[in-house]
């Protein structure tokens, strides 16, 4: 296809896709990493049955072409229909390398300093040729089923081989988008994926005209674990500035940013199960006040059962699927807060402090409710009518009852202690909340927030 022609086809082709990327709304872009293809049908009915509505996995390259120009994609041909019958979409990482292209080099870990052997990412221009036509042929093949693609997976880091090279990253990312884009016009196609949300390594990228290109921008926010969700408004706010000083059109300058994999694991030297929980569900709500549609929580399943081992604690349920804290958080979010969006934040006077308006089917009303910092009490302007019936529902699902309290006997905000010992109380021109890590959900009915 001829450059101009590629191009004026991505002009009339970006406003479509984006349609098909996740709205702002919960649960549609509440997403969860897995690492499985065949079977595991009862993982994939937990993660329905949680409200997860995407599934992201590795397609692997070198597993589906082991015979040069053929293609084997019966496994994910299970998987898509597997996840399909739940209701759930794929995000597909088009990734990694394949010694039918490439050859074996030696490259040094950056932490340990440890030598080690691996397949060389595709820089060579016969295997950046190749790894085009799988992935345009995957389009083709997979067209129709509502598949997101992105490709490689943490290029800035060590998984590009035999070191991260920007340059090498980009040429693989154009030529392959290109391809798929000529095979299927209708595809979404995501990246660079990157570890964190390194500045640099991006720019490089858009220096090389993948922001020309994408449909998205996917990073991965991972951070210290001291660091809590909502930090990452600040790298977003960096990177949406990166955007707009090479987005070339005002459609690009609002090019979605995806969160494609971010996790919290609950090893030894990580968090504890409830800090995890709470992280769950703030890291999608923090995303979405971000603008941040899909969120793709690292990881489903522990990967086994060291307790000093980070790997082996990402996951909301155990090696043997029982459910950790965080699934249920998650699955109270999505059942509280479905089809709600977020209309403001309220100022409640303290930056640690997030109390969310949300606006959902029927003119449904809710609040989402928590701090970063201590437990304590906050005031929230509102007018309450009278047979107001104002409830509330905790992040692992218990059921809060609001007592209704006179003004004189009304704590101030920041009281420490709830009125009555209860989490939630109202007279008629306050609702007092009790905010505390995981976020509590409140239902309003005939009752308006004044702030």
């Amino acid at each position: 296809m001829k450059k101009t022609a590629f191009f004026g086809w991505l002009a009339l082709s970006l406003i479509a896709n984006c349609a098909e990327l996740p709205q702002l709304v919960i649960p549609e872009g509440v997403g969860v990493n897995i690492h499985f293809t065949r079977g595991h049908t009862e993982d994939l009915d937990m993660i329905a049955a949680a409200g997860f509505k995407w599934v992201r996995m590795d397609f692997a390259w070198s597993g589906i072409e082991r015979t040069k120009g053929i293609y084997d994609w019966s496994a994910y041909e299970e998987l898509t229909d597997n996840i399909e019958k739940r209701g759930l979409r794929a995000l597909y990482i088009l990734d990694y390398s394949n010694p039918l292209y490439e050859e074996t080099v030696v490259s040094k870990n950056p932490i340990t300093g440890q030598e080690s052997k691996a397949t060389a990412s595709p820089q060579k221009p016969e295997s950046v040729a190749a790894f085009a036509r799988w992935a345009a042929a995957a389009a083709v093949h997979f067209r129709d089923r509502n598949v997101i693609w992105e490709i490689w997976n943490e290029p800035n880091i060590f998984f590009w081989q035999p070191k991260p090279d920007v340059r090498q990253y980009s040429t693989l990312a154009l030529e392959t988008t290109r391809a798929i884009k000529e095979a299927n016009p209708k595809s979404i196609v995501v990246g660079p994926a990157t570890s964190e949300v390194p500045i640099r390594f991006l720019e490089g990228c858009f220096e090389y005209g993948l922001l020309d290109v994408f449909d998205a921008i996917s990073v991965h926010p991972y951070r210290d674990y001291r660091k809590p969700p909502e930090t990452a408004a600040e790298d977003y706010v960096k990177l949406r500035e990166l955007i707009r000083r090479y987005a070339k059109t005002e459609a690009k300058q609002r090019i979605p940013i995806l969160s494609g994999e971010w996790g919290y694991a609950t090893h030894s030297r990580g968090v504890s199960l409830d800090t995890q929980a709470a992280f769950a569900v703030r890291q999608q709500l923090a995303n979405l006040l971000a603008e941040v549609a899909l969120s793709i929580w690292y990881d489903w399943k522990n990967d086994g059962p060291d307790p000093d081992e980070r790997e082996h604690n990402f996951g909301v349920v155990t090696a043997d699927l029982k459910a950790k804290p965080a699934y249920t958080a998650i699955k109270t979010l999505t059942t509280e807060l479905a089809g709600h969006r977020i209309v403001r934040r309220i100022d409640v006077g303290n930056a640690n402090d997030y109390v969310l308006l949300m606006l959902g089917p029927g003119q449904s009303r809710k609040l989402a409710a928590w701090t970063t910092g201590d437990r304590h009490t906050v005031s929230v302007k509102a007018r309450v009518g009278d047979g107001a019936e104002i409830s509330g529902v905790t992040g692992l699902g218990e059921k809060v009852a609001a007592q209704h309290i006179s003004e004189r006997s009304e704590p101030e905000s920041g009281a420490g202690q709830s009125p009555a010992n209860s989490n939630l109380a109202f007279g008629r021109e306050k609702l007092v909340l009790e905010l505390v890590a995981l976020p509590m959900y409140i239902r309003l009915n005939n009752a308006v927030v004044l702030e």
